[in-house]
Order: C-alpha cells, then structure tokens, then sequence
C-alpha cells in the first residue's frame, strides 16, 4: 500500500508526496501517471495537508448502504448525483454552515479516486481504472434536500461550499472491499459500518456511471453513507475514520 497526499508549505504552491510514517517524501510528476522521488522530506507536523488530489468532477452515490435506506425500497442500480468541485474541503479547515441553513449533517463516506481513463468499463475494466480510495463526508443541508425548503435540485443541499472535506490521503494499492468506516461527532461513535456492506461496490459504481459519463484521472466518486445522520452545530469537530487510510477531521463553523 502507498498513501500519496498533497500539502502546502510556506510558499502558495501545492506539491504531492507520499506519506511514510509521519514523514512526507516530495515526489514529481503525474500522481496518475509516472512520477518519482525528488529526495526531499519533511515531517508530516511541518506542511498543511490540502484535498489529496484535484479532481474534474465529483460524483456521489444515493443511497448505498440497506442501513442508510431504512424502509425505503432498495435501488436497482446505482443513484448518482454531482457535488461542484467548489465544494470541496480540506482537512482540518471548517465546514462552514451556510447562510440559512437549519438542519446540516455529516455523511462519512468512502471515496474511490480514478487514475485511467473509464468509458462504457466493464467492471474488471472499471476495477483496473481504480487508482485508490480515501475518506469524505458529503456534507448535507437536509431540509434544502428534503424537507420543507426542498429545491428542485440537490444544488446547495449537497454542494454549498465546504459540503465536500476529502483527504487525509489517497491509500493506493490496497483492499478497499472490506475497510472499517467509522465517524465521529464530537469524539462519539456516529456512524460505524465495513465497505463489504455497500450494496453495489467501487467496481460496480465506475462501472455504471462510465455508461454515460467518461471517468478521467482526478476524478472522485463519493460511495455513500452508512446508517442514519444528524445535525452539527457551529463549534463541533467530525472525524470520517477508514481503516489503513487515516482520519479525516474537520471543525464545524458558522458563516
């Protein structure tokens, strides 16, 4: 398994590295494509972790848990809805809750990132597009999404700004089938379930969606979220924890 991140340090450019430990080895290059060591190093404590790559697109799943869909029926086929890449988070910086918001929730989540190119994949095809998988949260604002301030659209319900956290790092090489999820409110137990319990896998998700939607490296597919939700108020801290992957924490702020 290698964990690749992106960070800053002082300067306003981003660089990626691979995460060894708590040391952060500076490569060059395409992170999808070839790279390599340039030989610098530096303590994970001494550079600010970003969202661990840059994607084109982000996708999501509805609904991909028999937990989280409760009485409803079960779908047939993976549900997709897009998030804006303006919603995307990084690590340790707030969520902030919008303005007008009355009912926001986490959603923890495991995040599959694309490395090749995907069209009309079969799902071996689809498994071999698979670059790696690291934590999100696909923050929601649920009476925008559902309640009596529905809007049409799942626009700002699902993609107000900082409604995307995504990191520590992307965990290449491993096997993301049966991965413990856990979230945490506060430092409580939220939300605790195995990747195997998704109802349609990672191989599955890039496969159905590269029917109609070309998949290219960057790109992000959020999987879905395990048993039920609730608020956050300004002034809470979430966790969205994955085996082998890390911990992906952010506080929770008012606009």
């Amino acid at each position: 398994m290698t964990k690749y991140v992106r960070y800053r340090t002082d300067s306003t450019s981003s660089s990626y590295g691979i995460l060894e430990g708590e040391t952060v080895r500076e490569i060059r290059g395409d992170l999808f494509g070839s790279h390599a060591p340039t030989g610098a190093t530096r303590p994970l404590s001494a550079v600010n972790l970003l969202y661990p790559c840059q994607p084109g697109k982000i996708l999501a799943v509805g609904l991909n848990y028999k937990s989280h869909v409760g009485t409803r029926p079960m779908p047939t086929h993976p549900e997709i809805f897009y998030k804006p890449v303006s919603a995307l988070q990084d690590p340790g910086v707030p969520i902030v809750l919008p303005r007008d918001s009355t009912d926001v929730h986490y959603e923890g989540e495991l995040v599959i990132v694309i490395g090749k190119p995907a069209r009309n994949a079969s799902k071996e095809q689809a498994r071999a597009a698979i670059f790696g998988v690291t934590c999100g949260n696909d923050v929601s604002e649920r009476n925008w999404q559902a309640g009596e301030g529905k809007d049409l659209q799942w626009w700002r319900a699902k993609g107000s700004d900082t409604f995307a956290p995504l990191g520590p790092a992307i965990a290449a090489d491993i096997d993301y089938g049966n991965l413990l999820l856990q979230t945490r409110l506060n430092g409580e137990v939220v939300q605790k379930q195995f990747t195997s319990d998704l109802i349609f896998d990672c191989p599955t998700i890039v496969s159905w969606i590269s029917g109609w939607v070309t998949l290219v490296p960057g790109d992000v597919i959020y999987t879905g979220t395990p048993g039920s939700t609730r608020r956050m108020s300004a002034g809470d801290t979430v966790e969205v924890e994955i085996d082998q992957i890390g911990t992906l924490r952010n506080p929770v702020a008012a606009l």
